[in-house]
C-alpha cells in the first residue's frame, strides 16, 4: 500500500488501520531480521499494556501506536523508530515505567519514547502551560536525536486521520495546533508528504466550511483545463524521448489547503490563483534538470517573473528543484517543477530520506546540515522558559526566507524581515554579540536596516562591545532572539546583585553593620535557610524587589548585635543607570532633583516615585515596601517626563510646538491630542529631560508660542 493510498477521505471511515501482520511485511521488505523481530517483540509488550484500552472510536487502542509506526515504515525508519512508536504511549496511558522500557528494549528506544511522552503527570497553571513545556521537552529531545520527532509527526497523522471521533472543540484546538506546529514542523525537516497530510487534515476540521466550498470550486473548474494535461505531459514525453532523457513526466492538482493558503498570502479570489495543476518531471541529473527546462520553455511560453532557481540556493529545510510556470494550451497556467530522483526522495521524505538502519547514522550531511543547524539553533533555547521556546519556534518555522550573501559569497538564509543583527547571529553568536555596524553591498547602513534578497552583508565588530537591549524590539530569527534575552538576563541578574548589595547595606547600617562586618559564611547560611541557592542568589532577589531588605537583615543579626540606632532610615541613592533593576513610574513621571521614594516590586525591581505621587499614599498599607530614596548628584541620562500644553486650534500648532521642543535638544516619545472643545486642545507629550532644570526650560519656551494658552507639568 502506497503511502497516497492513505490521503484525506480515506480515513476513519474508509479502511479499517493497519494490523501486526502488515506491518510486519512492510519491514521484512527494507529491515534486518533481527530489527523486525524487536518490533514485534514491542508491538506484545505494547499490546499488553494496553489490553481493555479503547479509543474515543471504539477501537482497541493498540490500533493507534500500530498505524503510527506503519506511517514510519513507510518512510522507511529503521526498527529502533517503529518499535518506539509501537510504544510511545505505554509510560503515558499505562502503568509501565520508562526504566522498565529502558531494561527490556534498551536506552535507545527508551530515550525516543521519554522524548515523545507529555507531562500530563506535571501540574501546571493552565493547558497553555503544559502544552508549551511538553512541547519544549520534546523540542530539546528531538535535538539529541530526530527520529523523536519523526515518531510524534506520525502520532499527529494518524490522530488527524481519526479526529472525526472527537468533540467539535477539540478538533478545531487540535486542528489549529496542527496547522501552526507540526505541519511547519514537517516542512522545516522537508518530509513533504507528511506536511501536506496534516494541511489537508488540519484545514478541513479547523475550516469545515472553506474546505467544501474550495473542494467544490475546484471540482466545477477542473473540466476543461483537466483535459490539457494528458496532451501537456504527452508533449513532454516525446520532448525528452526526442533529446535523449529518460524521465518521469507526472501531471498534479495542486492540494486545497495551498491553494487557500495562497488566497489569504496574495488575498486573491479563488478565480485568480493561477495554477492549481502542475507537472512534475523527475530526470537522472542536475544537468538533465536544466536541459528539461530548455526544452519546457521551448514547448510552452514561460511566465515572466515566475521562474525559482531552488537547486543553485536551496530552500532552507535542503529542498531542491527547478520552478517554473508555462502558459499551457489556450493560455492556461501551468506550474511545472523540474529534479533529479534523489531532490525527489529528499523532497517527499526529507531528512528520513537518508537515514542508514543498519548503522543507525546519517549519510547525504550536505542536505542535513540545515535540519541540524535549526536544531543546534533550538538547542540554544534550553534554559528559556517553554513559553519563550514556543513563541522563538513559531518564528522560525515559517518558510518565507531571504537569501542574502557574506563578503566571500556564502548563501545565508534570514526570515523575511530579517535585520543585519539576525545575520550577524546568523553567522555566529559571537559575531552578534559584537557587531557593532554593518556594511550592505559596501555601504554603511544602521544595524536594524532589513535585507533584501541578493544584498552583500559585512559586519564590523569590536571586541569590548555588547548586546544592546534595542535589539530586542526589531531582531526577528529565534535564535537572535534567544541570543539577546540570554545576554540580558546575565546583565539583569549583574545589575540585581550590586543594587541588592547596596539596599542590604543600606538596611544593615540601621544595625551598625555591613555585609563585609558579618561572620564569613552567615549571608550564605539564611539564604539556605530561605529556600535559596547561596548569598549570591539572595543578594538577586533583594535587588528584584523579591525579598524586603529590612527583614533579610533582621535575619542576619547576630545574637549580641547592637539594636538599631534612633533616627529615619538612610536613603537608597539612585544613580539613574540601574536600567534593568530600577524603573521610574509612569504615574507620576519623578527626574532629578525631585524628592522621591522608592517602592519594592517583585521581580520588577525598585520603582521610583515623586514623594508627593498620588500612588504613595499606599505607603501605610506595605510600610515595608517603601524607602526613602534620593539622587546621585549627577545621575548620568536623560529621563521621562510629561507636560499638557493647552493650545488654540490652528493650522500646524501641533508641528510649531514639536519644532519648539526639538530646539531645547529634547526628543519626544510619545504624543496624544484631544479636543477641549470647539476652539481648543489639549497636547499631552512625553519628553525626554536630563532634569527639572531642562525639563523647565522646555516649558518656558513653549509658553512663549502666541497659540498656547498654558503649560503644566503631569501630576499623579
Amino acid at each position: 500500500m502506497s503511502y497516497a493510498s492513505t490521503l484525506l477521505g480515506l480515513l476513519p471511515g474508509g479502511r479499517r488501520a493497519p494490523g501486526i501482520a502488515q506491518l510486519i511485511s512492510k519491514l521484512e521488505s527494507y529491515l534486518p531480521p533481527d530489527q523486525v523481530e524487536r518490533v514485534r517483540e514491542a508491538y506484545d509488550s505494547a499490546e499488553q499494556a494496553h489490553k481493555g484500552q479503547k479509543r474515543r472510536s471504539g477501537e482497541p487502542y493498540i490500533t493507534h501506536p500500530v498505524a503510527v509506526a506503519d506511517i514510519l515504515a513507510d518512510l522507511r525508519m529503521d526498527g529502533a523508530t517503529v518499535a518506539a512508536a509501537i510504544l510511545h504511549d505505554v509510560v503515558e496511558d499505562t502503568g509501565v515505567s520508562n526504566e522498565a522500557i529502558t531494561e527490556r528494549f534498551g536506552k535507545e528506544i527508551a530515550d525516543i519514547v521519554d522524548g515523545v511522552t507529555k507531562l500530563d503527570q506535571i501540574q501546571f497553571k493552565n493547558r497553555q502551560e503544559a502544552q508549551a513545556e511538553s512541547f519544549r521537552k520534546m523540542l530539546l529531545a528531538m535535538v539529541r536525536d530526530i527520529r523523536v520527532i519523526m515518531v510524534k509527526l506520525a502520532d499527529r497523522v494518524h490522530n488527524m486521520r481519526t479526529l472525526g471521533a472527537m468533540p467539535p472543540a477539540k478538533r478545531r484546538l487540535v486542528a489549529r495546533e496542527t496547522l501552526d506546529i507540526y505541519a511547519p514542523i514537517a516542512n522545516r525537516l522537508g518530509i513533504h508528504s507528511i506536511k501536506l497530510e496534516l494541511e489537508e487534515l488540519g484545514f478541513k476540521a479547523l475550516y469545515p466550511k472553506r474546505y467544501r466550498v474550495i473542494e467544490r470550486e475546484l471540482k466545477r473548474s477542473r473540466g476543461s483545463q483537466k483535459e490539457f494535461l494528458p496532451k501537456i505531459t504527452s508533449n513532454l514525453r516525446q520532448a525528452l524521448k526526442r533529446a535523449g532523457i529518460e524521465g518521469e513526466v507526472e501531471a498534479r492538482e495542486k492540494h486545497l489547503f495551498s491553494v487557500y493558503a495562497k488566497m489569504r498570502r496574495k488575498k486573491v479570489a479563488l478565480s485568480e490563483v493561477i495554477d492549481v495543476f502542475g507537472v512534475r518531471v523527475v530526470v537522472g541529473t542536475v544537468d538533465e534538470c536544466y536541459r528539461v527546462l530548455g526544452l519546457a520553455h521551448g514547448l510552452y511560453r514561460p511566465m515572466p517573473g515566475r521562474f525559482k532557481d531552488y537547486i543553485a540556493i536551496p530552500r532552507v529545510n535542503g529542498y531542491q528543484s527547478l520552478h517554473t510556470t508555462l502558459f499551457g494550451p489556450n493560455g492556461m497556467p501551468l506550474e511545472m517543477q523540474i529534479r533529479t530522483r534523489e531532490m525527489h526522495e529528499m523532497a517527499e521524505s526529507g531528512i528520513a530520506a537518508h537515514w542508514t538502519y543498519k548503522t543507525g547514522e546519517t549519510e547525504g550531511a550536505a542536505r542535513q546540515e540545515r535540519a541540524r543547524e535549526w536544531l543546534k539553533n533550538v538547542a540554544q533555547l534550553q534554559d528559556a522558559s517553554a513559553e519563550e521556546v514556543l513563541e522563538n519556534v513559531r518564528l522560525d518555522l515559517f518558510p518565507d526566507k531571504v537569501y542574502v550573501f557574506t563578503p566571500k559569497g556564502d548563501i545565508m538564509r534570514l526570515p523575511r524581515g530579517g535585520t543585519c543583527v539576525d545575520f550577524a547571529y546568523a553567522v555566529h553568536t559571537v559575531v552578534g554579540n559584537h557587531c557593532v555596524a554593518a556594511k550592505v553591498d559596501r555601504r554603511l547602513v544602521p544595524l536594524r536596516t532589513v535585507l533584501r534578497n541578493g544584498q552583500t552583508v559585512e559586519i564590523i565588530t569590536a571586541k569590548g562591545a555588547q548586546p544592546n537591549p534595542v535589539w530586542a524590539s526589531f531582531v526577528v530569527s529565534a535564535k537572535a532572539r534567544a541570543a539577546i534575552r540570554q545576554y540580558l538576563k546575565g546583565l539583569k541578574r549583574g545589575e540585581a546583585v550590586d543594587f541588592g548589595t547596596r539596599l542590604l547595606n543600606q538596611a544593615l547600617e540601621e544595625f551598625r553593620l555591613s555585609l563585609r562586618s558579618l561572620p564569613a559564611g552567615r549571608l550564605d547560611q539564611v539564604a539556605v535557610a530561605l529556600g535559596l541557592r547561596d548569598g549570591h542568589d539572595l543578594l538577586e532577589k533583594i535587588g528584584l524587589g523579591e525579598r524586603p531588605a529590612p527583614l533579610v537583615a533582621r535575619r542576619l543579626l547576630p545574637r549580641e548585635a547592637d539594636m538599631p540606632r534612633e533616627g529615619p532610615q538612610a536613603p537608597v541613592s539612585i544613580a539613574g543607570t540601574e536600567g534593568l533593576v530600577v524603573s521610574y513610574a509612569r504615574c507620576c513621571f519623578p527626574v532629578p532633583p525631585d524628592a522621591i521614594v522608592a517602592y519594592l516590586s517583585s521581580g520588577r525591581g525598585v520603582v521610583i516615585h515623586r514623594d508627593n505621587c498620588g500612588n504613595v499614599s499606599g505607603f501605610r498599607k506595605q510600610p515595608e515596601k517603601w524607602i526613602p530614596a534620593v539622587w546621585e548628584k549627577q545621575p548620568n541620562r536623560t529621563f521621562s517626563s510629561e507636560i499638557k500644553v493647552h493650545v488654540s486650534n490652528r493650522m500646524g500648532v501641533l508641528a510649531q510646538v514639536a519644532a519648539q521642543i526639538a530646539a531645547q535638544e529634547t526628543n519626544i516619545d510619545h504624543v496624544n491630542v484631544t479636543a477641549e472643545g470647539d476652539e481648543t486642545s489639549v497636547i499631552t507629550l512625553e519628553v525626554e529631560v536630563r532634569d527639572r532644570a531642562h525639563l523647565a526650560r522646555v516649558i518656558r519656551a513653549i509658553k512663549t508660542m502666541p497659540d498656547v494658552l498654558g503649560v503644566e507639568r503631569t501630576l499623579a
